[in-house]
């Protein structure tokens, strides 16, 4: 008698554990050597700091400056990160910023107090970053000639409204906060308020649909639009938090210099980008690490305090600067091409 033969089986539908879970494995290595990398860097940064000049680098006084200092830039990062990871750029933060500051302490608006100050530099921001938004996103312009028409006409109202002089602040709460009494546990308050924003920056773009569509719309925009993602609107939301990132660091550096000025936030759009390309965000987007940009804002600060201290010049600073940028895109485009 013959026995049943029970049918093969069929395991070509099961994949591989250890398959299964290569891509996100190696994402997650590659973004931990990444951000140890930066970490060694400004360990070393810190070191040669400490050699060259023990006594001013590491003194107390002298580390709290370089995060105040890194706290302005650091907010605009931020919002830079979000931009360039959906494949977008923005180089008029700078001139946003300036503008931001001399609308926020003209006389008429310091009438209003501290809470008059802060709105608008904030409202100002918010509105810069709407019309950006509005050009790219539905008036189907270049992210690259929208933000560049908004930087010389930002940078020329503020001129205008200035007049080219300097606008002080006569607010008792705003100075205050500028002062060593208003530290927490050693800790400047606009420290404080950029780990605020770089937290909420993070969960935003790890942990919410928003960031997931920020993401998507950088690494291929047609396919998010099929997927069922408002890329437009996408676009809008993101050029409005860059918008607000500089209405914040506008107010910042208001406490920090006790005035607004139109030469406010000079060149802070490359250093923006600068960071957050050291720091693991793709130019071309579809990928952003907020933790990388803040690690790449205190290189460059910590970079700047250590030639201030040595007393060199600034050019050489900015030639340091250029070739750290472009080591890191070449370092982006070699990972590309592995992958």
């Amino acid at each position: 008698m013959t026995q049943p033969v029970s049918p093969p089986r069929d395991d070509t539908h099961k994949v591989p554990p250890a398959r299964e879970h290569t891509s996100w494995r190696t994402l997650a290595a590659r973004a931990d050597v990444r951000t140890l990398s930066l970490l060694g860097v400004l360990a070393a940064l810190i070191v040669i700091g400490g050699i060259t000049k023990p006594d001013e680098f590491l003194d107390t006084r002298n580390l709290q400056l370089v995060l105040t200092q890194a706290s302005v830039i650091g907010v605009v990062t931020v919002g830079m990160t979000f931009v360039i990871t959906s494949g977008g750029i923005d180089l008029s933060v700078g001139a946003i910023v300036a503008l931001s500051s001399v609308w926020a302490t003209t006389v008429a608006t310091q009438e209003y107090g501290f809470a008059g100050v802060l709105f608008t530099a904030v409202l100002v921001g918010v509105g810069c970053g709407l019309v950006n938004g509005l050009l790219i996103a539905y008036g189907a312009m270049v992210p690259f000639i929208a933000t560049l028409a908004m930087l010389a006409s930002a940078r020329g109202l503020a001129l205008q409204i200035t007049d080219g002089k300097t606008q002080i602040v006569s607010i008792d709460g705003i100075l205050k906060l500028g002062e060593r009494d208003s530290y927490v546990l050693g800790i400047p308050p606009l420290v404080l308020v950029f780990a605020v924003v770089t937290v909420i920056g993070w969960l935003i773009l790890n942990r919410t649909t928003f960031g997931r569509r920020t993401v998507a719309v950088g690494g291929n925009a047609e396919a998010a639009r099929l997927a069922g993602i408002d890329v437009r609107r996408q676009r809008l939301y993101l050029y409005l938090l860059s918008g607000l990132c500089c209405g914040i660091a506008a107010f910042l550096l208001i406490i920090l210099s006790g005035s607004g000025q139109n030469t406010n936030g000079n060149l802070y759009e490359l250093d923006a980008i600068a960071a957050a390309i050291i720091g693991g965000t793709l130019l071309s987007g579809g990928r952003g690490t907020i933790t990388g940009s803040v690690l790449g804002v205190l290189i460059f600060t910590t970079i700047t305090n250590i030639f201030a201290l040595n007393n060199l010049q600034s050019d050489v600073q900015q030639i340091a600067k250029g070739a750290i940028i472009v080591a890191a895109v070449l370092v982006q485009r070699r990972s590309a091409q592995t992958t």
